[in-house]
């Protein structure tokens, strides 16, 4: 009797210890797997301006303020803010307990250095980089902006979410040449970048931050509380549509964020997928010529690249059916605030014998032309095929050449001739929350060697975009804008190629897909 109580004794302890044990385990992790539009080559959201680029951002850094869904700047990283009764000195203090991933707090140092490398590089950055007199350190929280003269924009300036973004670097990382791509990927946001599980071409990791301390206020867009719900996000490279579609139809995949829209009506009928769009502000689609050589650098070959094409040949390419697509000649977005399209009027449908005689009286002598793309995002590979059979019926001489995205991008940073690694066009796209203002549009932008690939170069119009930004009022400011708007529709600095909606489609287990220039993977719970 003794040696049977003490057996089942031992068996209680055990089972006991047992469920203990189950008790103790870890929870499973919720892993959020995602097939995004391109693979990550630059980890530099600072030196390239691409959508994928600041996706990445996004995820590890933070930046000083962020716009909400009305693109409205809101605090992020600062506490409070004021200025001075003459306009020309904002002091910022942070919130307490910003520390970098490695562990550092975060300082006015590292904001100082940040934002002086951004202002190097971006188009917002280098428009308040004008007004800047200099930014002083008052400790290791508190900064004051001193400028030049009154600026009423710089919230909004420090909060961009398009080109290059504001993003807060250590001082070590941002007092680095603004020119060369940095590879260190420490921040402070409510991601870290996991270098050890990152594949090239096919995987791209980030976990959860543990100690970001999120703000208090709801998510808005890209301000409020930036809270995980998850604890790691995957992004598979997936460059065959097909294979995305397959992968999220079979759950393999959550969320696809760039869904080829003639495998919609496929996906569609899965009761385990939604397709959304993703923004009332559709998207804009545009030819980019390199201004720096021949024949671009004369703007009647630019005004032949307007001439000679034809939207709804570009956009039907791309998009498909017109649900999903409109033309529009505004380079502020039809349906934005500036959506102006004045000046543009020659150009809403083709003239081929107009962009001929343009083209001969620009020099060109049918030299090769190089128009740089790739089918890893398959609208603009397609778009560029038509790109360039358009421009050889007018007399272009058009070598495609087609490549991965990630050496396309890095190739479009090269100012060399062809010869040299350059490139001559290529045909991209720009979420809408990007050219919808004067301020922020990377393309008219044409600032010369500050200017974003293409570097066009036009004083007046960069007057003119500067009459806007100091506009005293909303009457003043729609009378400067269509000003500008002429004088660009002259230099063609790119040729508009009109606009689209691009959704999103996710498993019908996930949701708290906030609405944003790009997609955020704060907020989102899967289920």
């Amino acid at each position: 009797m003794i040696i049977r109580r003490l057996i089942g004794l031992a068996c209680g302890v055990g089972a006991l210890a047992l469920a203990a044990g189950a008790l103790a385990q870890p929870a499973p992790q919720k892993v959020l797997k995602v097939a995004p539009h391109a693979d990550l080559k630059t980890l530099d959201p600072v030196a390239a301006s691409i959508v994928i680029t600041r996706m990445h951002g996004l995820m590890i850094y933070e930046s000083l303020f962020a716009w909400d869904a009305k693109l409205q700047p809101q605090p992020q990283m600062v506490e409070s803010f004021s200025t001075s009764p003459d306009k020309l000195a904002w002091t910022f203090t942070l919130r307490p307990g910003l520390k970098f991933h490695d562990g550092q707090p975060v300082t006015t140092r590292d904001v100082i250095a940040s934002l002086k490398r951004w202002m190097a590089r971006d188009t917002i950055g280098g428009k308040l980089g004008e007004y800047t007199d200099r930014m002083e350190a008052t400790g290791d929280r508190s900064f004051v902006l001193h400028l030049k003269r009154p600026m009423a924009l710089v919230p909004f300036a420090l909060g961009s979410a398009v080109g290059q973004i504001p993003v807060i670097m250590r001082e070590s990382d941002a007092s680095s040449d603004p020119m060369k791509p940095i590879t260190e990927t420490i921040g402070s946001g409510p991601f870290r970048f996991n270098r050890a599980d990152w594949r090239s071409g096919a995987k791209v990791v980030y976990d959860r931050n543990p100690d970001y301390v999120p703000r208090q206020e709801p998510p808005d867009g890209l301000a409020g509380g930036r809270v995980v719900k998850v604890d790691r996000v995957e992004w598979l490279i997936m460059p065959d549509a097909a294979t995305a579609a397959a992968a999220l139809q079979t759950g393999e995949i959550d969320i696809w964020e760039q869904p080829s829209q003639d495998l919609i009506p496929v996906i569609s009928t899965s009761k385990e997928v939604k397709v959304e769009r993703f923004s009332n502000l559709q998207n804009q689609v545009m030819l980019r010529p390199n201004s720096l050589h021949p024949p671009f650098n004369n703007p009647k070959a630019r005004l032949a690249l307007a001439y000679a094409t034809d939207q709804a040949d570009f956009l039907a390419a791309g998009y498909g059916d017109e649900e999903w697509w409109k033309r529009c000649t505004s380079y502020f977005v039809c349906g934005g605030p500036n959506g102006t399209e004045v000046g543009m009027e020659a150009f809403a449908k083709p003239d081929l014998q107009t962009a001929r005689k343009l083209l001969a009286e620009s020099g060109y002598k049918g030299e090769r032309l190089v128009l740089s793309t790739s089918n890893d995002i398959a609208p603009i590979g397609r778009m560029a095929e038509v790109a360039a059979a358009s421009l050889r019926k007018v007399g272009f001489n058009i070598d495609l050449q087609v490549a991965d995205w990630g050496t396309v991008t890095t190739r479009q940073q090269n100012r060399g001739t062809i010869d040299q690694g350059g490139w001559n066009l290529f045909v991209t796209t720009a979420s809408g929350a990007t050219m919808q203002s004067p301020l922020t549009n990377i393309g008219t932008n044409m600032a010369c060697e500050r200017a974003w690939s293409g570097w066009p170069c036009d004083a007046e119009a960069e007057k003119l975009r500067g009459a806007v930004v100091d506009a005293p009022d909303e009457a003043s400011r729609k009378l400067a804008l269509e000003v500008l708007h002429k004088r660009l529709a002259e230099m063609q600095p790119y040729r508009v190629l009109g606009q689209f909606d691009q959704p999103y489609a996710r498993r019908a287990n996930v949701s708290g897909v906030l609405a944003a220039p790009v997609m955020l993977f704060w907020n989102i719970e899967k289920k």
